[in-house]
């Protein structure tokens, strides 16, 4: 008997929903990624809940129970169950009939066992009930136990139920596999004759994918294998990942916490909208690939930008040039981020005007820089009519 403990699984909220289920008659489980980290020891981030009672009994029960229920996709069995001001997606059992490699059409269940066939990988399909008891339909507990990431009975037709799930299998890979085990030989064998089926996915659920995967602590093993299968090629083309090794070293060695726009930055790939990423993550990456070929000095990079990123500077220098990486003066780089240029545009007019006045002032900035930050005010407005 496998039993699991975590702060979701005592929570009110969590309790509150399988009660609801438990006391009426229904079974009722969390289930997948809650119980996979909860088992790992893990951070869970959501608790979603399996049952055989239908949508419109849920619904129901939670009106009972003084719940408040949204039907979010009640059409696929899921009704969120909002408890202690959290919400859980309440999901009835069911089985896949028919999928095109994006979406599936379902029909409800009373079996467990269906449900969990349809779900992607063995460590995905566990389920543990309000005590904590554990329940594993496809024998995923050893897998876990092994960080052995394997798709549910056949690679190949889990694939093509759903494209997304080659992406996935890397980032699960990334976040829970045992790089030194390698990974299963059918699941690279089924990714390699699907790789067609990428072009089906929207771009956001591959940017949502990609993020997620670099943001574990340490993805090389699975950013390399997708680049010796072409899944790499296909999602991010001239995105290649000679570098990201060396990056993730050097971020450890300067205590830099895993950043996956960092990452898509040394990877060589800087077309943000093509992934659907924000203006402000768009922005990010940008100065990531603008840092790469800087030729200032990190002392300047902190002035303009912050001591953390004249470090990330450093690291993303060293990893792509392959050259030693060399440590920061932590010190100077905070002191040089807390400079203020002396100079303001009122101290220049009404003498200087109009563009003159913003060329004025970066010809000065630029004395003061290139100073050592050392020319005062005086100095450089005596200096202002040299540009």
């Amino acid at each position: 008997m496998t039993t699991v403990s975590g702060d979701w699984l005592t929570s009110a909220g969590a309790q509150s929903v399988l009660a609801m289920l438990e006391d009426s008659g229904y079974s009722a489980y969390a289930v997948g990624g809650c119980v996979r980290n909860a088992l790992l020891d893990v951070a869970v981030a959501d608790v979603d809940i399996s049952t055989n009672a239908r949508p419109q009994t849920v619904i129901e029960l939670a009106k009972k129970a003084g719940l408040r229920s949204v039907p979010t996709g009640v059409d696929h069995g899921t009704v969120t169950v909002v408890a202690e001001g959290e919400g859980y997606e309440v999901t009835t059992f069911r089985a896949d009939i028919e999928t095109d490699g994006r979406r599936a059409v379902v029909q409800f269940s009373d079996d467990i066992g269906q449900d969990a066939i349809r779900r992607d990988f063995t460590m995905n399909a566990l389920y543990a009930d309000r005590r904590g008891l554990v329940l594993d339909p496809l024998g995923g507990l050893p897998d876990l136990r092994a960080r052995h990431l394997r798709f549910i009975e056949d690679a190949d037709l889990r694939i093509r139920e759903d494209y997304l799930r080659i992406l996935r299998f890397f980032r699960f890979f990334a976040w829970f596999g045992d790089p030194e085990a390698g990974m299963d030989a059918d699941a690279l064998a089924a990714i390699a004759g699907n790789l067609d089926g990428l072009s089906q996915l929207s771009r956001e659920r591959v940017g949502s994918e990609m993020i997620k995967l670099l943001s574990a602590a340490d993805p090389v093993m699975a950013v390399a294998v997708m680049e010796q299968t072409g899944v790499l090629m296909q999602i991010l083309p001239g995105a290649v990942s000679r570098s990201l090794g060396p990056l993730i070293l050097h971020e450890t060695t300067l205590s830099l916490a895993p950043n996956a726009l960092r990452r898509l930055a040394v990877m060589g790939f800087s077309d943000g909208p093509s992934l659907r990423l924000s203006k402000a993550q768009q922005r990010q990456l940008d100065l990531y690939r603008s840092l790469i070929g800087a030729t200032e000095p990190p002392k300047v990079i902190a002035y303009r930008h912050g001591a953390k990123v004249a470090t990330e500077a450093i690291a993303l220098q060293a990893a792509s040039f392959e050259h030693p990486l060399t440590l920061p003066d932590v010190p100077s780089l905070q002191a040089a981020a807390s400079f203020r240029f002396p100079v303001i545009a009122a101290d220049l007019m009404p003498e200087i005007s109009g563009a003159a006045l913003g060329r004025t002032l970066k010809h000065l900035e630029n004395l003061w820089i290139a100073s050592d930050f050392t020319l005062g005010k005086e100095a450089l407005l005596a200096l202002r009519g040299e540009g």
